[in-house]
């Protein structure tokens, strides 16, 4: 199965759709990711790119609400705290700060740009 993802003008991702193989193949047996743009609009009509849920193409799987970077060729998701860096190797999100590695469960704190331990029961 194949995954395409809609945009909207803004080239965010408004929903995400899978499609069979089968519409995907040309003339010589082989998928183009042009076939299936075209099966998704004479369905939907919009704008469509094709995503991969192994993440084989455009870096990451779209998801609602995700950028389409076409210079990027990439997917990126809605930036989570105001803080963090866009990774140009994964486009992910990733804090300034490394995530700690003691075993223990932490969340980001944006107000001090810190990892807060969880509590422990």
């Amino acid at each position: 199965m194949a995954h395409f993802a809609e945009l909207d003008e803004n080239n965010i991702v408004k929903q995400v759709i899978v499609v069979h193989n089968n519409e995907l193949l040309d003339e010589n047996g082989n998928e183009s990711e042009a076939k299936g743009i075209a099966f998704c609009q004479s369905l939907f009509g919009g704008n469509w790119v094709q995503t991969s849920y192994n993440k084989t193409i455009r870096k990451n799987y779209a998801g609602i609400d995700y950028l389409y970077d076409p210079i990027r060729n990439a997917f990126i998701s809605p930036k989570p705290y105001e803080s963090w860096i866009l990774s140009e190797e994964t486009c992910q999100w990733e804090s300034s700060i490394a995530y700690p590695t003691d075993g223990k469960g932490y969340l980001w704190d944006e107000p001090t740009i810190s990892w807060i331990e969880l509590p422990t029961e």
